[in-house]
């Protein structure tokens, strides 16, 4: 499963790392962005992220958080006024998720943090995913340091809840900090935490894969990109991603096929529309490059 909360969204790219490329000005959406539908269903997801602090049907408030985020907003802070033990862990959950959906991201983090602080020493699960929120939230708000202090604690706590699939995505965040600090090694390695907590996560495949054509490692890079093919035939993303890489080894015609295979799977999508400038730079079979 995804990481928590769609926090990861501001729109960031890695560059080619040096390697020269027509596509060097327009390459995939990489290591953080997140398409719309996904940041929304996430934000729905967190109802269901508090672990065993299941939220009572009356309060409503993570229900109600899509429809009306200020509204929510304003019910968990009162709620939270007054509430005590696990309730003022479902009440930080609630008004850090709020907070969140109005891009409050500071705040959203302060909320995460008390929450966690909140919840019994012995609820690893809830603590580790609200410790990974709270990270989410530092890394939205351009704090990527910060993210990385809240983060080491969470994946501690989800080592020891032996939950490997929220272990990997909390690697996967520390990658994508490390990497806007441009601390490509340590990222290298994150991803690979990500790997082995939850070998079948097809984002950690793909990003590693990314990592490693940014940093030239290009037979590395499509040994990668063809795992996470294989977990995920039809992410978009995925194939933008293979294309690039089979471009930068010199294979054209594997550029092609990954490209022409994206705008075959949701032709009226901004992947596509990636997609076909790609190809339009490329150029048809049989001609050179621009």
């Amino acid at each position: 499963m995804p990481i928590l909360l769609p926090l990861m969204l501001m729109q960031s790219t890695l560059d080619v790392g040096g390697i020269s490329s027509p596509y060097a000005s327009a390459l995939p959406r990489e290591i953080v962005e997140k398409k719309e539908d996904e940041e929304r269903k996430r934000r729905t997801e967190s109802a269901q992220f508090a672990g065993p602090l299941p939220l009572r049907a009356e309060n409503g408030c993570l229900l109600a958080v899509e429809a009306d985020p200020e509204r929510s907003a304003e019910v968990a802070r009162k709620a939270l006024s007054s509430a005590q033990g696990r309730e003022r862990v479902r009440a930080g959950l609630c008004l850090g998720v709020a907070l969140a959906d109005l891009d409050r991201w500071a705040e959203a983090r302060t909320v995460f943090v008390q929450a966690r602080d909140a919840a019994d020493p012995g609820d690893h699960l809830s603590r580790a995913r609200l410790g990974a929120m709270a990270g989410n939230a530092a890394l939205a708000d351009g704090k990527a340091g910060e993210a990385l202090t809240l983060l080491a604690p969470a994946a501690v706590e989800a080592k020891t809840a032996s939950d490997g699939s929220l272990g990997a995505s909390i690697a996967l965040d520390r990658a994508r900090a490390l990497v806007s600090l441009g601390q490509n090694e340590e990222a290298g390695r994150a991803l690979a935490d990500a790997r082995t907590a939850d070998p079948d996560n097809a984002q950690a495949w793909l990003l590693s894969a990314t990592l490693a054509r940014r940093q030239k490692q290009l037979i590395e890079a499509q040994t990668q990109i063809e795992k996470a093919a294989q977990l995920a035939p039809q992410d978009a993303e995925i194939g933008l991603e293979a294309g690039v890489i089979a471009v930068l080894g010199g294979r054209d015609d594997a550029a092609r096929r990954s490209w022409n295979s994206v705008v075959t799977m949701s032709p009226e999508s901004p992947s596509a529309a990636t997609a076909k400038e790609y190809l339009a730079q490329l150029g048809p079979e049989g001609t050179s490059k621009p």
